[in-house]
Parts: structure tokens; C-alpha cells; sequence
């Protein structure tokens, strides 16, 4: 797994290394939720934040954000970015999140969720949960099984929809299904498959609102 994962990251270095110059976008997925969003008191943390494409939206609507990520150049292409940001970390998150519990009200995880094995995204969703406050939101976006443009189907199948592409990492791949099940212990709020541009072709991914359980 470690080594699975340092290929990952050294692969995301590489592509926000090419990506540093171009313009930050956001693709307006994060407006449907602006009411949630709005009544947000706490800081908003967003999980692989990338390139910053979520982090432009909230700020402009004046939220407090937290941008992780487990990129190196990714985190260095916030700070220069988003300069009035304090707040930026760096580390990864299949080994917990450095937040204290009941911290925040909303959390989110825009295709950085579909990286792990079963057992981690469990993991993973359980420090979710323990960082969110009662009743507290997560957004996540999620590769879907039609996803086909970014690999779904394709490579070695190590569990049921997780793959190990030609280039050495994990990928997930989410039916229905596989929804369910990841989250059978959160108040689903909603639930859609979507298609959206991502780097120049179309991608199929599940938008999910969920809200915790505690």
C-alpha cells in the first residue's frame, strides 16, 4: 500500500507541476449545496484539494477554508495561489486527519475519496465522521463504474471496482451498490450520477451530500 501510494503522489506532483500556470475554474457542483454552505460557521475543510478549483468557489463566498492534500506541489500551489489562506495541510489522509473531533460542520472530498482499499476507505469515512460535528455534511464527489474515459474497467481488479492501473495506482469505481454500502451508516441526502469536463474529456462521477449519523 505505501508504495502504491508514494507512485500516486509522485504522479500528482508531476501534474500539478504542469497545471501550476493554468487558471483556476471551479465547475459550479458546489452551488447546489450554497444553503448548506452559507450557515457554515466553522471552517470548511476540503480533503485533496488539488488545484484549488473548490477552494476559489468558498472563498469567494467568504468561507474560512482548509485545503489538505497529500501533494507536495499541490499545497505549494495553494499558498501561492490563496496567500490569505493561514491555514494549509499537507499529509495523508489514510493515516487519520490531524483535526480534533467534533471540529468542523462540513467536510469535502471532491475525487480524492477513490484511491483506497475497502478497508481504508472505511478508514477514512470513520476519521470523517469523527471530525464532523452532529449533524455535520459531508460533499464528496465519486468515480462512477461509467467512468470509462478515466479508467473504470481497466487494469488489475483487486477488490470489486478497485483497480491497479498500467501506472501503478488505485482507483475505485462506485455503482449504486458500492454507494450504499460505503455509506449505509449516513442520512443519505442526495444521491445523483453526473457527467462533468475534467481535464479536456468527460468524466462520470457520483455527487453525493451526506449527513452524519451522531
Amino acid at each position: 500500500m505505501e508504495e502504491v501510494i508514494e507512485k500516486a503522489n509522485k504522479i500528482w506532483n508531476e501534474t500539478y507541476e504542469k497545471l501550476e500556470k493554468e487558471e483556476i475554474i471551479y465547475d459550479n457542483w458546489l452551488k447546489m449545496y450554497d444553503k448548506e454552505i452559507e450557515k457554515c460557521k466553522t471552517p470548511i475543510i476540503d480533503l485533496g484539494c488539488g488545484r484549488g478549483n473548490n477552494i476559489l468557489y468558498l472563498t469567494q463566498k467568504g468561507k474560512e477554508v482548509i485545503p489538505c492534500d497529500y501533494s507536495k506541489k499541490a499545497i505549494e500551489n495553494i499558498k501561492k495561489n490563496f496567500p490569505e489562506i493561514d491555514i494549509v495541510k499537507h499529509f495523508d489522509m489514510s493515516k487519520g486527519l490531524p483535526f480534533e473531533s467534533n471540529f468542523t460542520d462540513i467536510i469535502i472530498c471532491d475525487l480524492s475519496l477513490h484511491y483506497f482499499t475497502e478497508k481504508i476507505t472505511f478508514e477514512i469515512l470513520n476519521e470523517i465522521k469523527r471530525v464532523l460535528k452532529p449533524k455535520g455534511i459531508l460533499f464528496c464527489r465519486v468515480n462512477s463504474i461509467n467512468d470509462i474515459n478515466f479508467g473504470a474497467g481497466q487494469g488489475q481488479e483487486l477488490e470489486k471496482h478497485l483497480y491497479l492501473t498500467k501506472d501503478g495506482r488505485y482507483k475505485r469505481f462506485f455503482d449504486l451498490d458500492d454507494i450504499e454500502r460505503f455509506f449505509s451508516d449516513w442520512n443519505k441526502i442526495n444521491i445523483n450520477e453526473e457527467k462533468l469536463n475534467r481535464f479536456n474529456a468527460e468524466k462520470v462521477v457520483w455527487n453525493c451530500i451526506l449527513k452524519v449519523n451522531k
